[in-house]
């Protein structure tokens, strides 16, 4: 049996028998929330917040704050040491801060976060070029805030800076084999009508989102989708756990992060039984939160494995 592990490179690493393999049909490993690991504890909640949430915490800023942070941080690795774990899924939420007069875009998550969108994205284009046979998915989304001149002005920086490692929009569903040939390593998805006007954007991928905050209740609902089928092309698994503000408010002592290591053996029993591939019920991109101190990468790419046992029958 070949083993398959979670290198930087373990994309290089598969097996030759995958490489004509559509990205569509491996077990991708993903990171929910890719940027909450740099939340600004201090900076305005993003507008999208009710008025009701941000007249609370203007008054009770001290308590609100703390619980935002623990509530809303997802990840605790940064985008680089993310990438060398094996995630290539990176879900990305971006925004432009009310009355600031740059045309800097933030990530955000409730909040903003310290670093912006294109120094992030330039480290991202520096460790491809280190990893030249790695492909990554970044699924930019939610886009608060952003005009549409400040969206051209954006896509613009995105082509410049990833050039001709943009795999553009078409009708083949890319290989491995297929983008080393043409020097292509990033997907990009664009949650807006920009891709139509832009054939190196990707429309926004199916996140499969349970909001619940068990892993039994994510579980059903994750089963319930698989039972209609999976969609066409990419989409997301999420294992996210999510907890409502009534949730929050009676267990005052936890955090996402305990939720999730609580609920993590469940959750890893689950995916350990899943297949990717072509079939109405295979997973594709398996995404989940503190992707650093749980093993989830390891888990998702080990399910490749499955892919070879299929070919060998045959």
């Amino acid at each position: 049996m070949i083993k398959m592990s979670c290198s930087p490179d373990w994309m290089s690493s598969l097996p030759e028998e995958l490489w004509d393999t559509p990205l569509t049909e491996l077990a991708i490993p993903g990171s929910h929330d890719a940027m909450s690991y740099c939340l600004d504890i201090n900076s305005p909640l993003v507008p999208s917040e009710s008025d009701c949430f941000r007249i609370l915490d203007g008054l009770f800023y001290c308590f609100t704050r703390p619980t935002i942070f623990k509530w809303a941080t997802t990840q605790d690795k940064s985008i680089e040491e993310q990438l060398s774990m094996g995630i290539r899924y990176f879900d990305l939420r971006v925004a432009h801060k009310l009355k600031d007069p740059s045309s800097d875009l933030y990530f955000t998550h409730v909040i903003y976060t310290h670093l912006t969108v294109l120094e992030t994205l330039s480290s991202v284009a520096l460790w491809l070029n280190s990893h030249p046979k790695e492909v990554v998915i970044l699924a930019l989304s939610h886009f608060e805030g952003i005009s549409d001149e400040l969206h051209q002005s954006f896509i613009f920086s995105l082509k410049k800076m990833f050039g001709l490692k943009l795999c553009p929009h078409k009708v083949s569903v890319p290989t491995l084999r297929s983008l080393w040939a043409a020097g292509q390593q990033v997907i990009l998805s664009y949650d807006s009508q920009h891709p139509l006007r832009h054939p190196e954007l990707w429309p926004d991928i199916p996140y499969w989102w349970a909001n619940q905050c068990t892993a039994k209740e994510v579980i059903s609902y994750l089963d319930w989708n698989k039972e209609q089928g999976r969609p066409e092309g990419f989409f997301v698994c999420g294992l996210n756990l999510t907890a409502d503000r009534c949730f929050i408010t009676e267990n005052l002592r936890q955090s996402l992060r305990t939720i999730t290591f609580s609920n993590w053996e469940c959750l890893r029993g689950w995916v350990e039984k899943q297949t990717p591939g072509s079939g109405p019920q295979s997973l594709n991109i398996i995404a989940g939160d503190f992707v650093g101190p749980l093993p989830l990468c390891s888990l998702i790419i080990a399910l490749n494995q499955k892919l070879l046992r299929k070919k060998s029958s045959r």
